[in-house]
C-alpha cells in the first residue's frame, strides 16, 4: 500500500530533477561555461533533494518542521520558475516547455499526499477491526429497519381490523336506532289516535268509574313491584288523595312520583298502580 503513493512521488521527483538540470545546462550553457551551469542545476536539485530527505526523516520520527517545508517549497518554486523562464525565452516549442514546467510542483504535491497517507495509515488489524465495526453497525441498522417495517405492517393490520369492527358496530347501532325510532313513532301515533283513546276509555272505565286517565308512553327504567292485594278494605279516593298529598309535600321541593310511591308502599298502604297514579295526577 505504501508503494502506491511513494513510487509516483519518487518518479516525479527524479523526472523533474533531470529536467531542471538539463534546462539549466542548456539555458545557461550559452552564457557561462557549462560546468558553472551544471553546478547551478545541481544546486537547485541538491537543495530540493536535501530538504525532501530531511522532511522524510522528520516524518519517520513523527515530527514536522515548518521552516524545512518552506525551504523545500522554495526550491520547488525556483525550479518551476527556471523552467517557465526557459520556456518563455526559447526560440521554438514554447508550449512543450511550458507543458513540463509544472513537474517540480507536481512532485512536491505528490510527496505531500504521501505524507498525509502516512499520518493516516492504519495497520491491517486496525482496518479489520474498523471493517468489523462498520459491518456490525450495518447489520444492526438492517435489523432495526426490518423490525420497524414489521411493526408498521402489524399496526396497519390491527388498525384495519379495528376500523372494520367499528364500522360493523356502527351499522348495527344505526339499524337498531332506526328500528327503535320506528317503534316509538308507532306507539306515539297510537297514543294520539282518537280510536285508541276511546278504546282505552272503554277499558279503564270499569276499573276506575268516573276517571278517564290519559295514557302515557311507558317509562324505560326500573319499576317498583306491585304489592300483593291484601284483605284490608281499599282506600277511598279522598283518603288516597290525602295520603298522596301528605307524602308528596313532606319535603321541599315536592317528591317525585317514584319517591312518593316508594314511601306510600313502605308505610303499609295498599292501592293499585292505576289508582295511585290517578291520585298523584289529581294532587299534582
Amino acid at each position: 500500500m505504501k508503494a502506491k503513493t511513494v513510487l509516483p512521488a519518487a518518479v516525479m521527483t527524479a523526472v523533474s530533477m533531470v529536467l531542471t538540470l538539463a534546462v539549466v545546462v542548456m539555458w545557461l550553457g550559452a552564457a557561462v561555461p557549462w560546468p558553472v551551469a551544471l553546478v547551478v542545476g545541481l544546486g537547485i536539485d541538491g537543495g530540493w533533494l536535501a530538504t525532501l530527505a530531511y522532511e522524510r526523516r522528520l516524518a519517520a520520527q513523527g515530527d514536522h518542521s515548518t521552516p524545512v517545508t518552506t525551504v523545500g517549497w522554495f526550491f520547488g518554486l525556483l525550479a518551476t520558475g527556471v523552467l517557465v523562464a526557459h520556456a518563455l525565452t526559447a526560440d521554438g516549442a514554447v508550449g512543450a516547455w511550458l507543458a513540463v514546467a509544472w513537474l517540480p510542483l507536481a512532485a512536491k504535491a505528490l510527496w505531500l499526499v504521501h505524507g498525509l497517507w502516512e499520518r493516516t495509515a492504519l495497520t491491517p488489524a486496525a482496518l479489520d477491526a474498523i471493517a468489523g465495526i462498520q459491518q456490525e453497525a450495518r447489520d444492526e441498522a438492517a435489523v432495526a429497519r426490518a423490525r420497524l417495517r414489521a411493526e408498521a405492517a402489524t399496526e396497519e393490520t390491527r388498525l384495519t381490523a379495528v376500523t372494520a369492527a367499528g364500522a360493523r358496530v356502527a351499522r348495527v347501532q344505526a339499524r337498531t336506532a332506526e328500528t327503535l325510532a320506528g317503534a316509538w313513532s308507532t306507539l306515539e301515533a297510537a297514543r294520539r289516535g282518537e280510536d285508541t283513546g276511546r278504546a282505552l276509555t272503554s277499558v279503564t272505565s270499569p276499573v276506575t268509574p268516573g276517571v278517564t286517565p290519559r295514557w302515557d308512553l311507558p317509562i324505560w327504567g326500573p319499576s317498583e313491584p306491585v304489592a300483593a292485594l291484601e284483605s284490608t278494605p281499599a282506600l277511598t279516593d279522598d283518603a288516597l288523595d290525602a295520603l298522596v298529598r301528605e307524602i308528596r309535600d313532606s319535603e321541599v321541593p315536592a317528591l317525585s312520583y317514584r319517591e312518593m310511591a316508594a314511601r306510600f308502599r313502605a308505610a303499609g298502604h295498599s292501592a293499585s298502580e292505576v289508582r295511585l297514579r290517578a291520585a298523584w295526577k289529581r294532587v299534582a
